[in-house]
């Protein structure tokens, strides 16, 4: 919070501390710990998270990213260094600050990526990290709904990655305070069962997919088996579920 309020990296602030005028900089940092105790995440009072070792500009309307989500994000590296050829197409389905489509951008630089959301100030936040992270060469944002058809000319794609709302309506307000007070229930809310999302894109966007192209999501503790059946049934093989680093099945993959 002390280098961010100086404006500076934790490097920087560390090595240039003797030439701050601190009261202006205490003043910020008093701020900063008021707005966390209220329960506000860090995140938001940073203005930047961390994902994927990369930096992520954050504001609030757009979900932070999460450890959990980079499960996904390694998996779809490995998926696509795996392939022979170059110039393989990426979606990234209601992509928030663009965590997950970016960080492929950084990993596979012969890729083009493509970030989707419906929220403009997601799809903001998204631009301003394509050119934090120096991707614009290869990775663009539009504007789309996931519930509905892909918008035309789209394209076709060999992935899309997806990490759609997916906690259940009911237990929305029992999240902890910095969740449920603070992040998008837009970003949030999957519906009664929490799998509003899967039930709309998998038979709308698998259209857009190449032949033997994947479609990876991302979900919650109790859907993996689920959304494998709901890929199964719209003709996806090898749809299977892939555990992050706390043994959770976090992540379903099915190929077209």
């Amino acid at each position: 919070m002390i280098s961010a309020a100086a404006g500076k990296s934790k490097e920087e602030f560390l090595r240039d501390m003797k030439l701050y005028a601190l009261g202006d900089i205490e003043q910020r940092v008093n701020e900063m710990i008021e707005r966390r105790c209220s329960g506000e995440p860090v995140a938001y009072v940073l203005g930047e998270w961390e994902f994927m070792s990369l930096p992520f500009k954050v504001e609030k309307g757009v979900l932070i990213p999460r450890p959990d989500t980079e499960t996904m994000a390694e998996l779809a590296i490995k998926l696509l260094q795996s392939r022979t050829g170059s110039g393989c197409r990426v979606l990234d389905l209601c992509c928030g600050t663009g965590c997950i489509g970016i960080s492929i951008a950084v990993n596979i630089a012969d890729c083009r990526v493509v970030l989707v959301d419906n929220s403009m100030r997601a799809l903001r936040t998204a631009r301003a990290n394509v050119l934090r992270n120096h991707v614009s060469k290869n990775t663009t944002c539009i504007e789309a709904d996931a519930k509905s058809a892909p918008p035309m000319l789209l394209g076709k794609f060999d992935l899309i990655v997806c990490n759609p709302p997916y906690v259940k309506s009911g237990e929305i307000d029992t999240l902890d305070t910095s969740v449920k007070d603070f992040e998008p229930r837009e970003a949030l809310d999957g519906g009664k069962d929490g799998l509003d999302f899967y039930r709309a894109i998998i038979p709308r966007w698998k259209t857009i997919l190449k032949e033997r192209g994947c479609m990876m999501f991302e979900c919650g503790e109790d859907q993996a088996e689920d959304i494998c059946k709901m890929l199964r049934d719209e003709g996806f093989e090898s749809a299977a579920a892939y555990r992050d680093a706390r043994g959770v099945r976090r992540v379903v993959a099915g190929i077209i």
